[in-house]
């Protein structure tokens, strides 16, 4: 059946109908989005007052409640900066805390990111329905998908201005002068007279005031820290190394732990042997943990010491035991029992392919790991039935749940203190090492355990983004593209990840097409088919998700096309894009880039450049590099980035998220990968998973568009790295002739890096 662009299949809409009708108190949910009037009081002390969710207060003054976690990515100072500017606190003044955990942080965008009715970067009526439902009901306090920013703009905004009225109303009641006649400034209400009431000095009399509706934050032209470079609130500590991150946790009477675990993913324990381990010094205890062992011992180096000594009888892996046996898996999933009824089929490419003999081509994207800086750990303490839990985690309110699940304590005896994070790239939004904690907590009861993976555990035991492969046929046309089919073979992270959470997921997983089937390309003969692949190894989300190893295959391909047409790979995106105003968007970016890069110009000898663009998190990013060939090598000189996200909340930070995606993308694309042989990871620490090296960074140029607005503000952490691989592939291609069909691109024969 032919469908017009961009739009969702019959089937596929009575799914969304189905689950709505299913879902009880969607629309209750959807008209009712932000509950900024309501205050909590889980986890206050004697003295605390919530002025709203987002807003505490107390006799040292107000502190902001950041529920999205900072991964590195500024994410504390960008919800510091929305409640601070409607809240008029002096920014020397700002404190900050995680909270407690609670559904009314739950994250709606991230769920209406992730329902396939999100077209084409704009989410319609069905889409905002379910994001706002299911993730209430779902109590979904989660942080990733670039979500942060688009979920927390307008409900921190609306939080602060309202407390702002709180306070204005405290003060209102406390001295006798009306309302209308005070203002605030610096963290304090000013009166006619000029004198100053802290906010502080107004914290009991603002705990009685009932909380208004209806208040409007501040016009963005009155802003005066939104819209421009502010200072990081963690920088000072973050440069001065005094900054606690979860594994900079110490309390009192702590011991120390490590686990050393089945490498093979699921598989079990046989047996073990730890009469060595038990005699070695500082070791306080050894105990079974899932699919393991974990040794309790004085100090961490002594715990790492003695599960070294453990000898274990290790099951098998519950997968095929090789890549290679794993991409096999996945080139037989291209049949119609694993199609998913997520597609786009504009014109008729079948068609197409019969009057002209088609191009065709195979890709592939391997397994890669998250592997970020801090290795996993936690800190758990269970004490006289309460339990309490330190860790950098991206799904705090998924911590109480499966502590409940594990001790049978009462959630309001469960307490999760979110730390600072070493990164994640999507590790954090799993909970293994955080079960394997409180494990060892239930066997080992009383003093705080804090317990801490090798890097050899970390990256053996990581879930990683999964392995894909695309297969392409495509016609071009008096200079032009005229037809494409995409076909996309690859396990699901969405099922993987929601069973381990023991959540349902009732819906086709998008991501195994995000990045390829939702982009604004008219091509006359486009279809794009996903295909979902047998459970392999147990995979999670990686930054940007499935548009990571998507961009890569749909954009080398079209720039193969474009270049079999003749035609010049900006011209004719730019063409594909034109005439359309839902891709407008998107042509402006692309129109951007090229103006940023010359593009058209001579690069200078021996140099070439790559072009690519992808949609993704709804956010439209144009790349350039720039290469120069050396020798029989390749050196990466210059990148040049478009994107578009509606409104920017601080330049200096946009800009260093994207250079930061551009610079980890290209890493991976020259280098990284995760292998697995008799069913464990080749790959144990960084010399064998090597990024980037600082000698090869290139000049990175940043330009963001705000064409789209305020309403339409979306996060930039993710956006940036799916087009990085494809322009890198395709400037390779332009510079010496060698088109990559696999990455990591060391995996070419002619291709190597300076």
């Amino acid at each position: 059946m032919k469908r017009a662009r961009g739009t969702i299949s019959r089937r596929l809409a009575l799914l969304g109908a189905a689950g709505v009708a299913g879902g009880l108190v969607f629309g209750f949910y959807y008209t009712e989005p932000f509950r900024v009037n309501r205050r909590l009081t889980n986890g206050l002390k004697k003295g605390e007052h919530m002025l709203t969710p987002y807003v505490r207060i107390d006799q040292s003054g107000v502190t902001l409640i950041t529920p999205r976690a900072d991964l590195g990515q500024g994410a504390y100072s960008v919800q510091a900066a929305l409640l601070a500017e409607e809240l008029d606190i002096a920014w020397n003044d700002i404190k900050v805390d995680p909270g407690a955990p609670s559904s009314v942080y739950a994250n709606t965008t991230v769920v209406r990111e992730g329902v396939p009715f999100s077209v084409l970067g704009h989410f319609n009526s069905v889409a905002e329905i379910i994001g706002q439902g299911a993730g209430k009901i779902l109590g979904l306090e989660l942080t990733g998908g670039s979500s942060t920013v688009a979920d927390a703009c307008q409900k921190l905004r609306v939080a602060g201005a309202t407390a702002r009225e709180v306070l204005l109303l405290a003060a209102e009641k406390q001295t006798g002068v009306a309302r209308s006649k005070l203002v605030t400034r610096d963290s304090a209400v000013i009166l006619p007279d000029g004198s100053a009431l802290s906010y502080a000095s107004l914290a009991e009399t603002a705990a009685t005031i009932e909380v208004p509706s209806g208040i409007v934050p501040k016009d963005p032209k009155d802003w005066r820290y939104l819209g421009k470079p502010t200072q990081r609130i963690d920088m000072m500590a973050k440069c001065m190394g005094t900054a606690t991150f979860g594994i900079d946790i110490r309390l009192p009477g702590m011991v120390y732990a490590t686990v050393c675990t089945n490498p093979r993913l699921g598989g079990v324990l046989r047996s073990y042997d730890d009469s060595k381990a038990l005699k070695a010094r500082g070791v306080l205890k050894i105990v079974p943990v899932k699919g393991g062992v974990g040794v309790i011992a004085d100090n961490t180096w002594r715990a790492f010491e003695a599960a070294r000594q453990i000898e274990c009888r290790w099951g098998n892996a519950p997968y095929p035991a090789s890549s290679a046996a794993m991409f096999d898996a996945v080139r037989a999933s291209f049949v119609p029992e694993c199609r998913l009824i997520i597609s786009r089929n504009d014109g008729n490419v079948d068609a197409a392919f019969a009057a002209v003999k088609p191009i065709e081509a195979e890709y592939r994207v391997p397994y890669l790991a998250h592997a970020p800086l801090e290795p996993m750990n936690a800190v758990v303490q269970l004490r006289d039935g309460r339990l309490d839990i330190w860790t950098g985690t991206q799904i705090p309110a998924f911590l109480v749940k499966t502590a409940r699940e594990m001790t049978g304590l009462p959630e309001d005896d469960i307490h999760v203190h979110a730390q600072l994070c070493g990164g994640s790239f999507g590790r954090r939004l799993e909970d293994d090492y955080v079960r394997q904690s409180i494990e060892l907590a239930m066997a080992y009861q009383g003093p705080p355990i804090k317990m801490t993976w090798t890097r050899e555990e970390d990256m053996t035991h990581d879930l990683p983004r999964p392995l894909a492969v695309a297969r392409m046929r495509g016609t071009v046309k008096n200079r032009q593209v005229e037809a494409y089919d995409l076909a996309i073979a690859a396990p699901s992270v969405n099922a993987s990840q929601f069973s381990r959470l023991n959540l349902p997921f009732p819906l086709p997983d998008a991501a195994i097409v995000a990045g390829a089937w939702d982009q604004p390309f008219a091509i006359p003969n486009y279809r794009v088919r996903g295909y979902r692949v047998p459970e392999l190894v147990p995979v999670s989300s990686w930054r940007s998700v499935g548009a990571s190893g998507n961009a890569f295959m749909h954009e080398c391909f079209l720039d193969e096309l474009i270049h079999a047409a003749g035609a010049d790979p900006l011209e004719e995106r730019l063409r594909l894009c034109a005439n359309n105003p839902v891709y407008e968007p998107s042509y402006k970016v692309l129109k951007a880039v090229g103006e940023m890069s010359n593009w058209g110009s001579n690069p200078g000898a021996n140099r070439a450049r790559g072009l690519a663009f992808t949609l993704s998190f709804g956010v439209p990013v144009a790349e350039v590099v720039e290469v120069e060939k050396v020798g029989d090598a390749i050196a990466i000189r210059r990148v040049f980035v478009a994107a578009e996200v509606g409104k920017v909340l601080d330049p200096d930070n946009l800009k260093n998220q994207v250079e930061g995606a551009v610079i980890w993308a290209l890493g991976h694309a020259m280098n990284a990968e995760l292998t697995y042989e008799d069913g464990q990871a080749m790959q144990t620490n960084y010399h064998q998973y090597e990024g980037m090296r600082l000698y090869q960074a290139p000049q990175i140029e940043v330009r963001p568009l705000e064409n789209t607005g305020l309403e339409h503000i979306r996060g930039i952490g993710e956006p940036a790295v799916p087009p990085a691989a494809p322009a890198l592939a395709n400037a390779i291609f332009a510079a010496t002739n060698n088109r990559a069909y696999e990455l990591p691109l060391i995996r070419h024969p002619n291709i190597r890096f300076v």
